[in-house]
């Protein structure tokens, strides 16, 4: 009863009757709503005007099935009145701390059958065993739960020390509901639990098998021995576990697993521990089904539980006393497919194991190459996942390719260690996971390959591309605050670029300014004491502290705390801008396309650790700890031999500026004698420098000087990277002004001589000899195609040399780094004849042969209007198209005579094209259409056009990308016409 109000307003009986009468309605039809509410519970959240939801497949604790209320027939548990109101702790993205999981028995049974995979729907029945203990008194119970449904749900307890004896009663169960924002299934109990006391939840529930993309139980169907075949696997990271089982999807919540599988006596199961056992179980049809079972778990999170149901064959290794299996089709593991990745795993293994002097814990490692695989590969303890990218094929056998499955492998044993036995506290710091991960895998790819420099392995497959990406105004810091997080899907958005690139930016520069062996000695100490457990950053950063104050040799400007968290806690990255004048070194944020005094967002500092290097003599590291040092010995002279560069071996996670003196010194120490600055720092000087004038740090002239040194350059990585910088997309659209391309090829084909007589040769006569040093590999193609495009003679000559004998004699490969360049040189040099010999060539290959999108892209090469048009109206007119979802519109347009034959065959086109490609299509098909447009008569002239044949609010979509490009063109040009300045004064 309320209490009495001390003051109100008189009404009359009457009134006061008839407003009685008036609440009773209401109130009888706020039931008959929620009765009708309950019967949404097994629908999908966005399908709801409710985040709680009633549950309408529960057993009570009777074990009656009750059914869903319904006006006509209403349930005396779970109606509205029994109902929590929206707010409490199932608003909250983290579980309250009540409760403790302590071990999960686990049984699934998904309705896989060999014989019946035409099924729509695919469905799997489970039943858990939770063993948790109570920490605080409470009688609501949340768990994660996502399109499960439950047949019966159970709570028993207090439980007796180490059993379930006859003494143990079942814990009154009132109501189950669900809270479906947060994935919450909630159990409403009719008495408090006791803090210290243990429980056991039993559910048994019900899932759908997801049919298409990677999430939670998910289903394969491939072609194996030429038949359709099917399988089932797991993904749980990072919360998808809670779509297979009920559980306590946090990874701080580790417990430790009994883990059986019921499947087809046709499969085999695997999970992440070896088999226990096998019995059989015959289901309601009579269908005979296999129980396999499997040893308990080390203390492990949610999102590390892995199951594979599959009829899939494996090759074996032992390394170290451990049975390591690789498992994939019959088809791969009968070609031998798997054999590169079986025999390195266990090295992979070992060196780690060495290296940290922690033995791998479990007995036994299977490691599985899913046909389709979304997630591309996945950690789980015993059981890691991986995509087809684990394959060798025996065409395909490229050192290129070596080292990427060296480099998957790496990483996903790092994780053993990094993640399944230590792991994270909370999400917010999955940078300890992935960017240790990553870091180690750089390791380990130069230990396979020790004539390739681990720093350069570094640069170029880590640094080069997330100094790419990161910035101060758009970009995160590596570790988020909790709070931040406020809904599940935020944390599938940490699996991004920072986590794994930025994160072992931050191993790595951790590295180098303790030393590797100190480090390495910090994260042993980390390990031994935070495993089968979790630690948080600060705990990392700790250990390192310990390590350091037991030595005297490395001594920091702060706690490594502080100097981490100016790290990890802000985003971007610092510009260290050295005055060789004077000696000062101050740091700002790097932002995208700075604008001269322009008013920028408050950042706190970065404490800095500068490697830096004198007249080629390395010097003692720096610290620059506050927004502006100097640094006396930094100091230039009037000397010509007197220069500085900072960030020496690119240790530090920045990028550097120097004042006109800085650059000018750095010029002539180039052009006197490069090698004296090492390979590293002479690729990060044309990395930063052309990144700093691109963002109106530097003028675009000074990163210009920077090549003038380069026919002395013998690094091909270097090379690379002025290529990329002066002879991208937009310079060669641009050779239509007549200016720039005749500069270029004056400036360069002289200064490439020297290297392309080096890498021709090896082209010609050695390719082999590049199998030790895979990194090499990865610029030729860049290299090939703009010595081609300059005119080069002998690379037009090689093109054709290489194009003839394939033509004759198809079992000669061209060198599969320059085989799509070549095709493209030798059709755009070439005759018809050429071109309809290649037309003919993928027209008559079968769809189950190899994807020849590089034949495609070749014909797309010629220079003759009337071929490309011919190529293009095949496209749109024959049916089925032989060119599957290629748009060969984008294709022709890729070359500057194909963009405006693109163009125009587009417009005369548009229904056609449209049709044959579909609505998807628009945003390539405008891009097409912009990339030659730089005036405001040409964009109007296009907006006429598309507003003749599009709808109203995709005219408004083309007109602004339009507009983009319009001014992307713009900026483009005008930097362009710098160059041409430039090129004309120094060639």
């Amino acid at each position: 009863m309320s209490p009495p109000f001390s003051s109100g307003i008189y009404v009359s009986r009457g009134v006061a009757l008839l407003l009685a009468g008036l609440t009773a309605v209401l109130l009888l039809a706020l039931v008959v709503l929620a009765a009708l509410y309950g019967s949404c519970a097994h629908v999908q959240s966005s399908e709801l005007d409710s985040h709680l939801v009633k549950d309408t497949s529960l057993s009570p604790p009777g074990g009656q099935e009750w059914t869903q209320p319904t006006p006509a027939h209403e349930s005396t548990v779970g109606t509205s009145q029994d109902w929590r109101p929206p707010s409490g702790p199932w608003d909250h993205l983290r579980l309250p701390p009540w409760l403790v999981p302590l071990h999960y028995d686990l049984e699934l049974w998904p309705r896989l059958q060999p014989d019946n995979l035409s099924t729509p729907s695919l469905t799997f029945t489970g039943r858990v065993n939770i063993t948790v203990r109570c920490t605080v008194a409470t009688s609501t119970l949340l768990l994660h739960s996502f399109f499960l449904n439950y047949k019966q749900v159970e709570v028993w307890g207090p439980l007796a020390p180490d059993t379930r004896n006859a003494t143990v009663g079942r814990v009154p169960l009132e109501n189950v509901w669900f809270a479906l924002d947060m994935q919450y299934v909630v159990l409403d109990l009719g008495q408090s639990l006791d803090p210290g006391s243990s429980y056991e939840l039993n559910f048994d529930f019900s899932g759908q098998v997801l049919q298409e993309g990677s999430e939670g139980l998910f289903l394969n169907l491939y072609t194996d021995e030429d038949q359709l075949r099917a399988l089932i696997a797991t993904q749980m990271e990072p919360t998808f576990a809670r779509h297979v089982f009920p559980c306590f999807d946090e990874p701080a919540l580790k417990a430790t697993f009994n883990i059986t599988i019921i499947h087809h006596p046709g499969y085999v199961a695997l999970s992440n521990m070896p088999q226990l056992g096998q019995s059989h179980r015959i289901d309601v049809n009579g269908s005979r089904w296999t129980v396999t079972s499997f040893h308990t778990t080390p203390r492990m999170p949610t999102y590390l539980v892995a199951l594979v149901i599959c009829d899939f064959d494996y090759v074996s290794r032992t390394e170290r006393g451990k049975e390591i299996r690789v498992w994939a089709r019959k088809d791969d593991i009968a070609d031998g497919y798997l054999d590169f990745a079986a025999n390195h795993t266990g090295p992979v293994f070992s060196f780690l194991e060495d290296l940290f002097n922690i033995s791998y814990p479990l007995p036994k490692t299977d490691i599985i190459a899913l046909p389709t695989f979304v997630n591309g590969a996945m950690e789980n303890w015993g059981l890691m996942i991986f995509d087809a990218s684990l394959l060798l094929e025996l065409d395909d056998d490229l050192p290129e390719k070596r080292a990427m499955i060296l480099s998957i492998l790496s990483h996903e044993v790092g994780h053993q260690w990094f993640g399944n036995l230590v792991t994270m506290s909370w999400w917010n710091n999955i940078w300890l996971n992935e960017g240790f991960a990553s870091y180690f895998e750089v390791g380990l790819t130069n230990y396979f390959y020790p004539k390739v420099p681990r720093n350069m392995i570094f640069f170029l497959t880590v640094l080069h591309d997330i100094l790419e990406d990161d910035h101060s105004l758009e970009s995160r810091a590596v570790s988020t605050p909790v709070e931040n997080f406020t809904e599940t899907r935020e944390i599938n958005r940490l699996f991004d670029i920072y986590t794994y690139k930025k994160g072992a930016c931050m191993a790595w520069m951790l590295a180098g300014f303790l030393s590797q062996h100190l480090f390495i000695n910090a994260l042993k100490s980390y390990l031994e004491t935070f495993s089968y457990s979790n630690a948080e950053q600060d705990d990392l950063w700790r250990h390192i502290q310990m390590a350091i104050d037991e030595q005297s040799i490395i001594h920091l400007p702060a706690t490594v705390k502080r100097i981490m968290d100016s790290w990890t806690h802000q985003s971007g990255f610092p510009v260290i801008t050295l005055n060789a004048s004077t000696g000062v070194v101050k740091q700002e944020p790097f932002y995208l396309e700075r604008v001269e005094n322009q008013t920028l967002l408050s950042h706190n500092t970065w404490i800095v650790p500068i490697f830096w290097m004198k007249n080629g003599i390395t010097q003692p590291l720096v610290w620059l700890d506050k927004s502006s040092m100097i640094f006396p010995g930094m100091k230039l002279s009037d000397s010509d031999s007197d220069w500085v560069i900072l960030n020496f071996n690119v240790t530090g996670y920045y990028r550097v500026n120097y004042d006109k003196l800085g650059w000018k010194k750095l010029n002539q120490q180039l052009e006197k004698d490069p090698k004296a600055i090492p390979v590293i720092n002479r690729l990060q000087l044309v990395s930063d420098a052309f990144a700093l004038s691109k963002n109106n740090y530097i003028e675009i002239e000074t990163a210009l000087d920077l090549t003038k040194y380069i026919a002395k350059e013998d690094e091909i990585l270097v090379w690379f990277e002025v290529l990329v910088n002066l002879i991208n997309r937009e310079v060669v659209y641009d050779v239509k002004n007549y200016y720039l391309y005749p500069l270029l090829k004056k400036y360069f084909l002289k200064r490439l001589n020297s290297i392309w007589t080096i890498y021709s040769a090896i082209i010609r006569e050695n390719m082999a000899s590049l199998q030790d040093n895979f990194l090499s590999l990865l610029p030729l193609k860049k290299f090939f195609e703009t010595a081609c495009w300059l005119g080069l003679e002998d690379c037009l000559q090689l093109s054709r040399e290489l194009f003839r004998k394939w033509m004759a004699h198809p079992e000669t490969a061209i060198p599969p780094q320059i085989e799509k360049v070549v095709l493209c040189n030798a059709i755009a040099l070439g005759s018809n004849k050429d071109w309809d010999f290649l037309f003919n060539l993928y027209i008559n290959k079968t769809e189950e042969q190899e994807d020849l999108f590089h034949l495609v892209h070749a014909m797309g090469c010629s220079k003759d209007p009337r071929t490309l048009n011919r190529f293009m109206e095949y496209d749109i007119t024959v049916f089925p198209s032989r060119f599957n979802e290629t748009n060969l519109i984008e294709v022709v347009a890729e070359s500057e005579v194909g963009r405006y034959v693109a163009k125009d065959f587009l417009i005369n086109n548009w229904v056609a094209v449209y049709e044959r490609y579909g609505p998807q299509s628009l945003n390539t098909l405008v891009s097409i259409l912009g990339r030659t447009v730089s005036t405001d008569q040409q964009v109007m002239e296009l907006q006429q056009f598309l507003s003749t044949v599009l709808e109203e609010h995709q005219r408004i979509v083309a007109h602004a990308k339009l507009q983009e490009m319009k001014a992307e063109n713009l900026k483009n040009k005008k930097r362009i016409a710098r160059v041409v300045e430039w090129l004309r004064k120094n060639t």
